[in-house]
């Protein structure tokens, strides 16, 4: 399989965050789980005054822009060529070119493959965190988030609950 890399795609100005649950909606609709891995809106936390008093208010960093990791292939650059609110991918002509390491360690991303030893499948015991002492099936795996989905028992129920691959051990 290629290589994901991270795209910058540039949207209508106030599209940002509609164009990101658009695609998130097409990759689940289209199981493109594999090829999409993460859709972004950066945004930053800056401190206004009004009136005399100091707010901190959360702000796109790059309004107008979705930064999204995926595999190119003609598949994921049509879905994302053509959702709505999307003018087109950042790049000379109609080629996409992707970030490169030193332009993505500003934006806090990182490029670092996580390896575990489990997958969708294992059971696996919660060794940190709320849900500690919890032990349950992976259902789904996140690499980009590096989260893992497990199924818990609450109220009787099998609830899906999202656990951070550090805080979780094979059994």
């Amino acid at each position: 399989m290629a290589e994901a890399n991270w795209y910058v795609v540039h949207t209508y100005s106030g599209y940002e965050n509609k164009v990101k649950a658009n695609i998130e909606k097409t990759i689940e609709n289209r199981h493109l789980e594999e090829e999409i891995l993460e859709v972004r809106v950066p945004m930053q936390d800056v401190v206004e005054v009004k009136n005399g008093a100091k707010k901190t208010v959360s702000k796109k960093l790059f309004p107008g822009y979705v930064l999204i990791n995926m595999v190119m292939n003609d598949d994921t650059w049509y879905v994302v060529r053509n959702t709505r609110g999307v003018t087109g991918f950042v790049g000379p002509g109609s080629k996409p070119v992707p970030l490169s390491e030193a332009e993505m360690k500003p934006l806090g991303i990182k490029v670092d493959n996580i390896s575990v030893d489990f997958k969708e499948g294992d059971t696996i015991a919660v060794v940190a965190g709320v849900w500690k002492d919890t032990v349950g099936v992976v259902q789904r795996m996140d690499f980009g988030k590096q989260t893992a989905t497990i199924n818990v028992e609450m109220f009787g129920r099998e609830t899906p609950v999202e656990i951070s691959f550090a805080e979780v051990r094979k059994m």
